[in-house]
């Protein structure tokens, strides 16, 4: 497709950013998806945590999560933003 007569093209070159990481280390075998969220500071109560796990914003291992209580071990993450958070035993 060609532009009209008279118009300009501009051409933008996009930088993709690669995801940032973060561990989040645990004391327990396995932490639920809300409290890991509250545990990372993403969300400050479990009612955000909700909000943000219904809105579709949280993926888990690759793919979009919708239940709260979804159980994360260690070797797991999830992506908030351009955040991966990666479960980890605290040592």
């Amino acid at each position: 497709m060609e532009p009209e007569k008279g118009r300009q093209v501009k051409k933008i070159k996009v930088r993709l950013v690669p995801p940032e990481r973060r561990d989040l280390p645990i004391t327990t075998p396995f932490i639920k998806l809300d409290s890991a969220l509250k545990l990372a500071d993403i969300a400050g109560s479990g009612g955000m945590a909700k909000l943000l796990i219904e809105d579709e914003q949280i993926r888990v291992n690759g793919e979009v999560c919708t239940q709260r209580g979804k159980k994360l071990y260690p070797g797991d993450s999830f992506r908030f933003e351009n955040t991966d958070y990666v479960i980890t035993e605290k040592e």
